[in-house]
């Protein structure tokens, strides 16, 4: 049976917004999901400027979020999900305005300031049956997916250790602050916006769960007042341990995630700026690097392949596949009216939206208190507490 296109609107992501541009476009990748509202910036002029360019209707662009919401659940031809693409700070009073109007939801990481708000946010999802997605990218490639197959698969058997790494140098030639920069919208600069990333990849792959970590959070240049550079080691519950770099002032850097896996039997090694290729070592074995769409793959990993091998897939590619899974999962919704008995699509949901919030919290924790070790606490256990609360 054909998928029935979707409608979406975006919060967020006017004129000169490169995360805007990106998620758009991934969203409307496969051809699946058209953006039919929005309201992209405070500025009316500017959001009037981004809806023509995209072919809304005028009266479907609106003034505020909360106008969107409203009128938008008010519409027999409403849309099916909103995209939230704003500065982190006004994340969570999006997504709750959307979620209490009866609309699914994909937000941008991190999810929330504050873990607390992030598990609301999970419970009101949750008690409307609504989804929501949380666009952490790197899930989003073949060769990650394949990476954690692999490892579910006891390839290089129980895991030992991790390194993790995501170098880039922005900060340190920035002109001029970005609001990641500013206290007023966050906690965190660094670990906020690209440790995220490091925790989620490796909890994707692995599956393992943090038991404790000891953080060294640092600021160094004149442009920013949050931190811009990490150390973090890592226990986990089953006896592995784990160090973690990330940092916006590494001059020479990219774009530089870089995932190592080291286990009893072997190793595994995943780098983003060489995202086609997956590196595998297993004892007794010759050394292999595997090419996405070239070799052999998991069904798993293989259904999100788009193109021959040697044609790179990317960023763009990466967005369309959480999308096109988030999509395929909303469009059974819309069409069964359940999801019972599916199996559920490979996406990141707001449960691991609001694991990063409790990451960047305990990594702050940590540094604050002198770079001390800090209990890390189950995910789950947080949503039971956060609903017993309210």
């Amino acid at each position: 049976m054909q998928q029935s296109i979707l409608k979406f609107g975006m919060v967020g992501g006017g004129e000169g917004s490169l995360i805007g541009d990106i998620h758009c476009r991934g969203a409307m990748f496969d051809r699946l999901s058209v953006i039919a509202a929005g309201c992209f910036s405070r500025d009316a002029a500017k959001s009037a400027i981004t809806g023509e360019r995209l072919g809304i209707a005028p009266d479907r662009i609106y003034a505020t979020y909360q106008e969107m919401a409203e009128k938008e659940a008010a519409r027999e031809d409403r849309i099916h999900y909103v995209v939230i693409v704003t500065p982190n700070r006004s994340h969570y009073e999006i997504a709750k305005a959307f979620l209490l109007q009866g609309f699914h939801v994909v937000c941008d990481k991190p999810v929330t300031i504050e873990e607390s708000e992030a598990r609301e946010l999970e419970r009101l999802a949750e008690e409307r049956g609504l989804l929501f997605g949380v666009t952490y990218t790197y899930s989003g490639y073949p060769m990650v997916k394949q990476a954690r197959e692999l490892i579910r698969q006891g390839e290089i058997g129980e895991i030992i250790s991790v390194i993790a790494e995501y170098p880039q140098e922005w900060v340190l030639h920035a002109t001029e602050p970005s609001w990641r920069m500013d206290a007023r919208q966050g906690k965190s600069c660094c670990v906020a916006d690209i440790g995220v990333h490091v925790a989620h990849t490796v909890s994707y792959i692995t599956g393992l769960e943090i038991d404790s970590l000891c953080a060294d959070l640092q600021t160094h240049g004149t442009l920013t007042e949050l931190d811009n550079h990490a150390n973090i080691l890592l226990k986990y519950t089953g006896g592995a341990t784990g160090m973690y770099w990330c940092s916006q002032v590494a001059v020479g850097s990219k774009n530089g995630l870089r995932i190592r896996l080291f286990g009893t039997k072997g190793s595994l090694e995943w780098q983003h700026e060489r995202s086609e290729e997956l590196q595998l070592c297993v004892k007794g074995k010759p050394f292999q690097l595997l090419s996405r769409g070239r070799d052999p793959m998991h069904p798993a990993a293989a259904a999100f392949n788009r193109l021959p091998g040697g044609h790179p897939e990317g960023l763009y590619e990466a967005f369309a596949n959480i999308y096109a899974a988030f999509g395929g999962e909303l469009s059974r919704l819309l069409r069964d009216r359940t999801l019972d008995g599916a199996e559920p699509a490979d996406y990141p949901r707001i449960r691991e939206g609001a694991d990063g919030v409790r990451f960047v919290d305990k990594c702050l924790e940590s540094s604050d208190k002198g770079s001390v070790w800090v209990k890390y606490g189950s995910s789950a256990a947080a949503s039971e507490a956060a609903a017993a609360a309210e």
